[in-house]
């Protein structure tokens, strides 16, 4: 599984990389703060939302700070999604590195 750090998330994004990206906290944490262009599946209904997931491009998970999307990366890497990548640091890093008059908790 891989990992990427939030600078090197914000320059792939930044030059139009496709890539989808998971939030997999809980609605009330998404709606404190987001990555712009990040859907919220909450780890809790990530079962009933796999079809959604599109494969063919590179997928980054994201949390708060990057423990709970490292489990959802290892489990989808075992169902045999193979482009799974973990955002180091979650969305506090990314805060606190790329963005920070974002809101935080």
């Amino acid at each position: 599984m891989q990992s990427i750090k939030p600078e090197t998330l914000k320059q792939r994004l930044d030059r139009g990389d496709k890539l989808e990206l998971i939030d997999v906290r809980e609605p009330w944490e998404f709606e404190t703060c987001s990555i712009d262009g990040s859907r919220n599946i909450p780890m809790t209904e990530l079962e009933s939302c796999l079809d959604s997931i599109d494969t063919s491009k590179e997928t980054v998970l994201i949390c708060h700070h990057g423990m709970r999307s490292l489990q959802i990366a290892n489990y989808l890497e075992s169902m045999g999604y193979l482009r799974m990548i973990n955002l180091e640091g979650g969305i506090h890093a990314w805060a606190q590195v790329v963005d920070p008059d974002m809101n935080q908790y």
